[in-house]
């Protein structure tokens, strides 16, 4: 079994800390937060060990009815690879930490790549990360454009990428974030961040990118355009990515125009906390002018790194290689639409047991 800690608890950590448990070759060693809230008594109920991340703070967990088993710094001597689930910034200062322990570790897209040997994307280049002591898991806008890059790469030949990227102002829970009212160029240069991102995964790759922020929470929305380098047929791009497990292409007549019935659909669905993690593509939207493809893909930004988190421990460890890693973590989350609504709900999987929040 491979023993994984999470360095925090928030939206991505409490996901990842659920995938590794559902998984036949993990477990869970322990989470570490930074302050007895409500997601650290909920992870208590849901059985895992809690350490505190600032060794100071230790006091206020016991105060509030928590027992920690310890800090960080043990949780990472404990573990076979830590995955940092930070907020942006705080995982690079957490590096010298995990080194500190000759511990594995992954970070998320909130930090540079230079925080890590590989970024990675599992669909994408899951062998630059076989054995590697650091990896930074792509940001959720970059995992989404590198699985749709992949195969039509793979198949056609990519000669320029242009994305414009309709993103949302802030989880659910960020009440802090804005806008409230407003429409923003995020940034108002170009390209926006996401298209050099792209690249530390396909450095050869022509991508242009730029971002907006809008006034919503739910998921993000890519309007995209690629030159390919062969001519294809709209018909056969939808076969082709209909053929990805971690790409919905979205049939046509169950009336999900939006990101909004998305989620619901999710919701009632029973996926865990709505979430999902495949690239959600409008089939309608599919079109081809010579060589070049447009579509539009919606993004859940809170849940779609989450597969790829449990694929990067595999290849760190070099436990399995992709093509297993990739089947056996769609399995056991639930992964793979393949353009049939039914294949949401299936109460074997982590989506049912894991539905409490």
């Amino acid at each position: 079994m491979i023993r994984v800690g999470v360095n925090g608890y928030g939206t991505i950590g409490k996901r990842v800390a659920d995938a590794v448990a559902a998984q036949p070759d993990m477990e869970v060693v322990g989470v570490a937060k930074t302050q007895p809230n409500f997601e650290a008594h909920t992870a208590v109920e849901r059985g895992y060990s809690m350490y505190a991340a600032i060794p100071e703070r230790a006091p206020l967990f016991g105060d509030a009815g928590i027992d920690v088993a310890g800090v960080v710094d043990e949780l990472v001597a404990d573990a076979d690879v830590m995955v940092d689930c930070t907020p942006s910034g705080i995982g690079a200062e957490n590096r010298s930490l995990y080194t500190s322990y000759d511990t594995p570790a992954i970070f998320q897209g909130g930090e540079g790549s230079e925080v890590a040997q590989v970024s990675f994307n599992a669909r994408s280049n899951y062998d630059d990360a076989r054995g590697a002591d650091t990896v930074r898991v792509v940001s959720c806008n970059t995992t989404g454009l590198s699985r749709l890059v992949a195969p039509l790469d793979e198949e056609y030949g990519v000669e320029k990428v242009r994305a414009t990227l309709v993103r949302r102002g802030g989880d659910p829970s960020q009440n802090s974030r804005g806008p409230i009212n407003d429409i923003l160029p995020d940034p108002i240069s170009i390209p926006s961040h996401h298209g050099p991102d792209v690249k530390t995964i396909f450095p050869d790759l022509a991508i242009d990118t730029m971002g907006l922020k809008v006034p919503a929470t739910l998921m993000h929305v890519h309007a995209l355009n690629v030159t390919l380098e062969s001519d294809v047929t709209a018909a056969h791009v939808r076969q082709l990515l209909e053929g990805e497990s971690r790409v919905y292409v979205i049939p046509e007549g169950l009336g999900l125009d939006g990101a909004g019935k998305l989620k619901d659909f999710a919701l009632d669905a029973g996926r865990p906390r709505g979430d999902l993690w495949e690239n959600c593509v409008w089939g309608e939207s599919i079109a081809v002018e010579g060589r070049d493809l447009y579509l539009f893909q919606a993004i859940h930004q809170e849940s779609d790194v989450i597969p790829e988190n449990v694929d990067a421990i595999r290849a760190m460890t070099e436990s399995a290689d992709a093509e297993e890693s990739i089947a056996r973590t769609n399995e056991t989350l639930g992964i793979g639409l393949a353009g049939d609504p039914t294949g949401f709900n299936d109460s074997e999987r982590v989506g049912v047991e894991t539905a409490d929040d």
